[in-house]
């Protein structure tokens, strides 16, 4: 067994000794851990996992697909006609085929299931696959790239900005790196990281440790090496994530919505039955598995195979659009989504944005405020992004390439802090060709101005006065009204001083401005169109200035009457924010944790929610979203924490994504409400001849039988074609309509079902043994060839009814005629008839008490159905008047 490794006393050890002790102590060397101790350390600390996937082996997904509660029924049924009809029967009636037919039923609906769930774990493999993180790693002196899992204790990871720290780790080298611990501690700060041992370790806080990086952190800025102290499990970050756990989402709320449905029908109409049987017949035992037979016969055996295969169907047509779905229940939450959160830039806007002007604080050109800039970006160590691109591009202007290029040359960073979403700005400290320091800093306007004590014009540095913000508003509201996005420069000189700190980002002096075209995407109108057309209401949530975000939303046709900015946010009380989010669409300034507000604010007030992001910011509100998405061009942790993944950064995307989505649902639900309700018909009709019949209508295991074919044919549902004004509108998954559709179709079909009790009863089964009733024969062999009779009618005219009600139910629309199911469906349905009715000609038919059956019987048949048809049609319109609905 691999040891367990984490403990406080021990990461605080490790970060008061020196380099040369840590490799010592593991042991390691400073040219990495040796190739051949890899697997040694693997065996003796366990794998870089925080969970063993036990739910993805072979054996566990073999006791999923045969061990649940429908099958345990079934089992149990198997078990108790082995005693009744073997072990206790005389040889003369001894018959075990009741038990061979269940124990069959077990294993086809099993390996069904088994057969889909293999599939979608080597599809979920492939997409793991293409979206895996990768490290660099030192080995015996060689830099490879591993998959994260395959870290092992000892290895010296190699860590760059952007990238995720995959285990924790003891630093032992740094360069200008900053970490984010958002993932750990839940503070957004962003952390300067050092490889010096800490004297104190013993008395500070081991998420303080300046050496010290943890797995699931995010690396900002600059570099670092570090060596594994712990992986998996035994991680901080380990300790307390929960293994092969899954979050409630609206997925499986909606998921044990259904079940309870069903399980309230189950406990009224089981004991029912057992009761009504057991005074009737005196048998208990046989009562008792009678019962349990309705339990099956109620519930739709082929549920999780049908979903699972719906939401493999849709995940499969969504990879054809350019969409990675890495979790396949978010298919029916795309179909639910009602609110798509969307950022600005990359989805309304392009990746890419141009600088337009570099200005003064007047308004006239300034090169010193490019120059400026364009230094801050070339040193800058941190993620990349849209404005230092923009900036970096300069150096191929004819006029300024030349002197930017010189100066990036002569100017050699010392020292910075990198952006992070509370300060807003980028510093960055570098030595000058005069020898002093020249701290430069850009930004958001308004974050970098209140840091300023001067503005610069013409090289003369004067002091702001009461009407600065003023001044500054008369220079950039016209751009940023226009679409623009401008961000200020400032500058300050630190004489010999080396490094940065927070509290010299205060007192400097405002050099000018940058402007850049930020233009909306060609398709971006037309994608909000198309978003409104489906009812889901797009919300920009963007950390971006107000006026920038505002014109870019005008210029898509997004309502820019209403908006809230994050400083406004951050006085609101959960209630007032729960309030203004229903009216208001467009949010900007925003930090990340205001975008988790605004999400749980949405999920309060009922909405499901969605979130499109990339960016490490982003991690926490795809978290927080009913359903996270990203792009394949995101950062590794954005990818890993979305639900689906786009291969495109194109909203036309997620539309037909939606609209998969709603399809996917609209089939699931197709398969539940009508099961359902034509298994309660069934079953109602059971109780009701089991009062007045001297003989079960239908046998257990034709019950169970006629249930299975049934469920059988329903398993090409995902295929089926939808109705355009079923994916009109956002689907709710939940129970609260199906006990109403039950109650209103289902005792449909015991009306019928009577009707054909009572022809069989009083005029086909008398005719056929010799003019006599049940009652009033006296030859046991006529009174079994009496029941088969009856029961073999009862059994054809309940699977006609109940495939035909398929496809009367499954549209709103006259079937056959105004709505057509795909050809899968028809072509299976109508051979599913002529199979099932071919049965009672064949030898499988004694076995299961069934027989065959006169052509005058398919005479009465034949009308009976066509009036079932014609009653359904009649209260479909009375339930869509009602409900506005069907399903």
């Amino acid at each position: 067994m691999p040891k367990r490794m984490f403990s406080d006393s021990r990461m605080k050890r490790y970060a008061g000794c020196g380099a040369e002790e840590v490799f010592r102590a593991i042991p390691t060397t400073p040219a990495g851990l040796p190739q051949e101790r890899v697997e040694a350390m693997r065996a003796k600390y366990g794998e870089n996992r925080l969970s063993s996937r036990k739910d993805d082996t072979f054996p566990h997904r073999l006791r999923r697909a045969f061990v649940d509660p429908f099958t345990m029924i079934l089992f149990t049924l198997a078990v108790i006609s082995l005693i009744t009809d073997v072990l206790l029967a005389s040889n003369f009636t001894r018959n075990i085929t009741t038990s061979l037919i269940i124990c069959v039923m077990i294993l086809v609906s099993g390996a069904i299931r088994l057969v889909q769930e293999t599939r979608a774990k080597r599809a979920s493999d492939r997409l793991d696959r293409l979206i895996h993180t990768n490290v660099t790693v030192k080995r015996g002196g060689v830099l490879v790239d591993i998959p994260a899992e395959r870290l092992v204790v000892g290895d010296l990871v190699m860590l760059s900005a952007g990238g995720r720290i995959p285990a924790d780790l003891r630093l032992v080298k740094t360069t200008n790196l900053f970490v984010s611990q958002a993932a750990i501690t839940g503070e957004s700060a962003i952390l300067e990281k050092e490889s010096a041992p800490c004297p104190d370790a013993g008395r500070t806080p081991f998420t303080r440790l300046k050496n010290l990086a943890f797995m699931a952190s995010s690396v900002i800025s600059g570099r670092g090496e570090g060596v594994v102290l712990a992986v998996g499990r035994d991680t901080l970050y380990g300790n307390f994530v929960r293994p092969d756990s899954k979050n409630s989402d609206a997925f499986q709320r909606g998921e044990n919505s259904v079940a309870w449905v069903l399980i309230r029908f189950m406990a009224v109409l089981v004991p029912a039955v057992f009761l009504v049987s057991g005074v009737a017949r005196g048998s208990w035992l046989e009562s008792f598995a009678f019962a349990l037979s309705v339990a099956v016969g109620l519930t739709p055996e082929m549920l999780p195979l049908v979903i699972n295969a719906c939401l493999a169907r849709g995940s499969l047509s969504m990879s054809r659009k350019r969409a990675i779905v890495k979790n396949i229940d978010a298919m029916q939450v795309l179909g639910s989504m009602d609110v798509l959160c969307i950022d600005k830039t990359g989805t309304l806007t392009q990746e890419s944005i141009l600088l337009e002007y570099y200005l003064d604080i007047l308004g006239g050109e300034s090169p010193e405020a490019l120059e400026l800039a364009y230094l801050n970006s070339f040193h800058h160590s941190g993620l990349s992004n849209p404005i230092d691109s923009a900036i970096l591009a300069c150096r191929t202007m004819p006029d300024r390439g030349g002197r930017l290029a010189e100066l990036a040359g002569l100017c050699r960073k010392t020292d910075e802090i990198p952006f992070d979403y509370e300060r807003k700005f980028a510093s960055t400290l570098v030595r000058t060709p005069e020898k002093s320091h020249l701290l430069i800093v850009k930004g958001d306007i308004q974050r970098v101005f209140s840091r300023c004590r001067f503005v610069e014009y013409r090289g003369e540095a004067i002091p702001i006065g009461e009407n600065g913000e003023g001044s500054v508003s008369a220079i950039v509201d016209e751009m940023l009204e226009e679409g623009m996005k401008v961000i200020a420069v400032a500058k300050k000189e630190l004489g010999a001083q080396e490094r940065l700190s927070p509290a010299d980002e205060n007192d400097m002096t405002l050099v000018g401005y940058l402007a850049f075209f930020d233009a909306p995407k060609r398709s971006a109108a037309q994608s909000v169109e198309d978003l409104k057309r489906l009812r889901v209401t797009p919300k920009v949530m963007t950390g971006d200035n107000s006026q920038t975000a505002l014109s870019i939303c005008r210029r898509v046709g997004l309502p820019a009457a209403a908006m809230l900015t994050g400083a406004q946010i951050g006085g609101l009380s959960d209630e007032e924010l729960r309030a203004a989010v229903k009216e208001t669409d467009i949010f900007a300034e925003l930090t990340p944790g205001q975008k988790v507000r605004l999400l749980s604010a949405l999920r309060e007030n009922g909405r499901t929610a969605g979130f499109l992001g990339d960016g490490m910011n982003d991690i926490p509100a795809l978290n927080e979203a009913d359903v996270g998405i990203s792009v394949d061009t995101a950062v590794d942790a954005a990818k890993e924490a979305a639900d689906v993944i786009l291969l495109e950064k194109e909203l036309n995307i997620l539309g037909q994504g939606i609209m998969e989505g709603r399809r996917t649902f609209v089939n699931m639900l197709k398969y539940i409400k009508i099961t359902a309700s034509s298994n309660f018909g069934n079953i109602l009709s059971v109780v009701c001849a089991s009062v007045a019949l001297p003989f079960f209508p239908m046998t257990a295991i034709q019950l169970l039988l006629l249930n299975l074919l049934y469920d059988t044919l329903c398993i090409v549902l995902p295929w089926d074609s939808v109705d355009a004004e079923d994916t009109e509108t956002p689907r709710e998954w939940s129970g609260k309509t199906l006990s109403g559709f039950m109650l209103s179709f289902g005792p449909i079909s015991s009306i019928f079902d009577i009707m054909t009790f009572l022809f069989l009863y009083f005029v086909l089964c008398p005719r056929l043994c010799g003019g006599l009733l049940y009652t009033q024969l006296a030859d046991p062999a006529l009174r079994l060839r009496y029941a088969a009779l009856f029961q073999t009618g009862w059994f054809l005219e309940s699977m006609w009814t109940q495939v035909l009600i398929l496809h009367m139910l499954r549209t709103k629309k006259i079937p056959f005629l105004q709505s057509r199911a795909s050809a899968p469906v028809l072509l299976i349905t109508l051979l599913g008839i002529v199979v099932f009715t071919g049965l009672t000609l064949t030898p499988l038919a004694h076995p299961l008490g069934l027989t065959r059956l006169p052509l005058e019987y398919f005479g009465f048949l034949l009308p009976v159905v066509l009036l079932y048809m014609l009653l359904v049609s009649f209260v479909k319109r009375l339930y869509i008047r009602q409900h506005g609905e069907l399903i």
